[in-house]
């Protein structure tokens, strides 16, 4: 183990197993969703281009806007936002945001960290840090696959710029930032961490689940300011080569938020188990 940043590289070596499989499979299933556009064109698979069908749609392609499903940029966005691409992150932020405080808590492990000469802000710091690594190289993962595959593809290198797959892995991070913020709070306070990998995941299910209501049901529209998946819109973002830099201010304040509130939720509980 490194001298430098023990704790960092401890929490990433203890799950660095799920985490190759994690970055294996973002690279696998984008690589699929590339090869399913190759293979049957968005005007096939839809019966027709254009922003048509229920705005609730959009909700699966990643777009708050003019962006369809049943376009080159929508199926790609469809992929960053897919319920296989949400569990794997959940996954990994979960897992490591539970070690962060609330498993060693939970087993008793805290105590002979607390004798060494390891802060509580130093704990915090190099544990939060593993939790954002984590979601990097995730996200880094299925940025190069979608790149590959829009590279190597010319009906797709035509209607989706390069920049935009960047634009969409750096909106892909805010996202996942946001999400790590409060798991990371969560642990901060946590005995079990059975309550922050549960808190995670709810986050993220109740999160989509909101968004899409939101887009359904008209009487629910401003509900959408409250899910993270409304400032997290990866089809846009592939469809205009930007990043809309309001939604992703947001997103990174709420996952800065919940990491500045871990802190003094640490430095104030007990940690005897």
């Amino acid at each position: 183990m490194r001298a430098q940043f023990p704790l960092f590289w401890l929490a990433l070596h203890r799950r660095r197993r799920m985490l190759a499989f994690l970055a294996a499979g973002m690279v696998v299933f984008e690589a699929l969703i590339v090869a399913v556009i190759r293979a049957v064109p968005p005007a096939q698979l839809f019966a027709g281009p254009g922003p048509t069908g229920p705005d609730a749609l959009k909700a699966f392609s990643g777009s708050t806007g003019d962006v369809s499903i049943a376009s080159y940029p929508g199926l790609l966005g469809a992929g960053l936002v897919h319920p296989f691409w949400i569990a794997m992150q959940l996954t990994a932020i979960g897992s490591l945001a539970a070690a962060a405080v609330a498993a060693d808590v939970e087993s008793g492990t805290v105590e002979l960290l607390m004798v060494r000469p390891v802060s509580r802000l130093r704990l915090l710091a190099e544990r939060a840090a593993a939790v954002v690594a984590a979601s990097l190289a995730l996200n880094a993962a299925a940025t190069l696959a979608v790149a590959g595959g829009v590279a190597l593809t010319p009906a797709l290198h035509h209607a989706v710029p390069l920049r935009g797959v960047l634009a969409a892995g750096l909106a892909g991070c805010a996202f996942t930032l946001c999400l790590s913020g409060p798991a990371l709070a969560v642990s901060a306070a946590a005995r079990h961490r059975a309550q922050v990998i549960g808190t995670t995941i709810a986050f993220g299910a109740v999160g989509f689940a909101v968004n899409f209501i939101a887009m359904a049901w008209h009487p629910a529209a401003p509900l959408r300011y409250l899910s993270p998946f409304h400032y997290y819109t990866p089809g846009d973002a592939l469809a205009h080569g930007t990043i809309a830099w309001g939604p992703f201010a947001v997103l990174v304040t709420v996952g800065c938020a919940g990491i500045a509130a871990a802190l003094p939720l640490l430095l104030r509980r007990d940690l005897a188990p």
